[in-house]
């Protein structure tokens, strides 16, 4: 079917980010046909139907590119003590933080999993997402991480959202590893891994670098198991301090390192050189009352890309909400609303190794886009507990309609 999506100003967030004040989309089927100033539109035979958009403003379905959205329990003992002075780092050395979920989410079936991760992605589709990573990294044992990962395929298939997933069993060290964590990256590596890839479960492969994890040697040993079965590495880095995270994982042509806190200036020229995206998480920054800002002018100046994720998960960034994540990269670490929306779409895409799908309006890629009752651009970033999106399209179908 050929729909003509018209009246409307556009933000393609392809690579000149061009903008139409007077724009329609033409879709055929789930693909972008054209996307340009209307007076523009190429003859074509009638479009099977019209949709008029009054105006407001056409971008890119949004994409979550960091979450972890499937778990099971809650922390909020964890955030009451972290707000009377207590450190993440000082409650997970107790056997808290990550294990605490971990605990929960094995005794967790996977229809028990399904059921309480669908609200926190539904909370995401509202504002305008159509394309989520999800990691797993609360099973710490192949049966529960396998779960998870089933989880986030049923997720996908149940709802009109695209999943990437990420094996994140490299997050904390589970009890069964105790002082054996070379054991436990070598078990991933040769014995997990394989077996996840072999079922398709895993796009990406992620670890968490950090003293309260592990060394940047350990997530070496993994990347090089993970790119020899020709699967993708992402890296949680530098997000409490600096154990060499960034240089280990653009070594390996990460597509993206997370957090970033405590990364330097050799660390924005190796993201640079190796084409690695860095995520912003300024949900955790604000969850964990952090200090250290990421060294955004540094990554600007090297010209790597900037995306921003919502960090989903019960711990450091309890929510699920990409356009509270917005607002905060604007408010806490100074990014303006270009860089907003370039960081939830292109970017982001990028992230995810999805940028030749999705991400941008152009010709061929997935008909993916949300519509915001706005004025101008600059209002991504700007609204906090307010969704001005209206119109979320997946595939060339308008999959949901609300009134702003």
């Amino acid at each position: 079917m050929v729909t003509l999506w018209r009246n409307t100003r556009i933000a393609t967030c392809d690579p000149q980010a061009r903008v139409f004040e007077r724009g329609a989309v033409l879709t055929d089927g789930d693909r972008i046909a054209w996307v340009g100033d209307e007076r523009d539109m190429p003859a074509v035979r009638r479009p099977d139907r019209t949709i008029e958009l009054a105006g407001r403003w056409l971008t890119p379905g949004l994409v979550d590119c960091h979450t972890h959205l499937v778990f099971a329990g809650q922390r909020a003992a964890e955030f009451a003590r972290r707000t009377s002075g207590s450190s993440y780092a000082e409650i997970a050395r107790e056997g808290g933080g990550i294990l605490s979920t971990v605990r929960a989410t094995r005794a967790a079936s996977e229809d028990a999993l399904v059921e309480l991760s669908e609200p926190r992605l539904l909370s995401l589709l509202h504002e305008g997402v159509t394309t989520v990573e999800i990691k797993s990294g609360y099973g710490l044992e192949l049966d529960t991480e396998a779960r998870m990962l089933r989880v986030a395929r049923r997720l996908a298939a149940q709802h009109r959202v695209t999943v990437s997933t990420s094996c994140l069993a490299a997050h904390a060290l589970p009890p069964e590893f105790a002082g054996r964590a070379d054991d436990y990256i070598d078990t991933i590596a040769s014995e997990w891994l394989p077996r996840l890839a072999a079922a398709a479960l895993v796009d990406t492969v992620d670890a968490y670098c950090e003293d309260i994890a592990f060394s940047a040697a350990q997530c070496d040993r993994l990347f090089t198991a993970a790119r020899a079965l020709g699967l993708p590495v992402r890296l949680h880095a530098e997000q409490l301090s600096n154990v060499g995270g960034t240089q280990v994982a653009t070594r390996h042509g990460a597509l993206s390192c997370d957090h970033l806190e405590y990364a330097n200036e050799a660390d924005a020229a190796a993201l640079a050189r190796a084409g690695t995206v860095a995520v912003m998480l300024p949900i955790a920054f604000y969850a964990l009352a952090e200090k250290h800002i990421p060294p955004i002018d540094s990554l600007r100046r090297h010209g790597v890309p900037l995306a921003i994720g919502s960090d989903c998960n019960p711990g450091s960034a309890p929510g699920a909400s990409l356009l509270l994540a917005m607002n905060m990269a604007r408010r806490l670490f100074g990014l303006a609303g270009t860089e907003v929306l370039a960081g939830v779409t292109r970017h982001a895409a990028r992230a995810l190794g999805l940028q030749h799908e999705r991400g941008s309006l152009a010709p061929g890629l997935a008909a993916d886009f949300a519509v915001w009752s706005m004025e101008t651009l600059d209002e991504f970033g700007y609204w906090a507990g307010f969704n001005p999106c209206s119109m979320v399209v997946r595939a060339g179908r308008i999959v949901l309609e609300r009134p702003v």
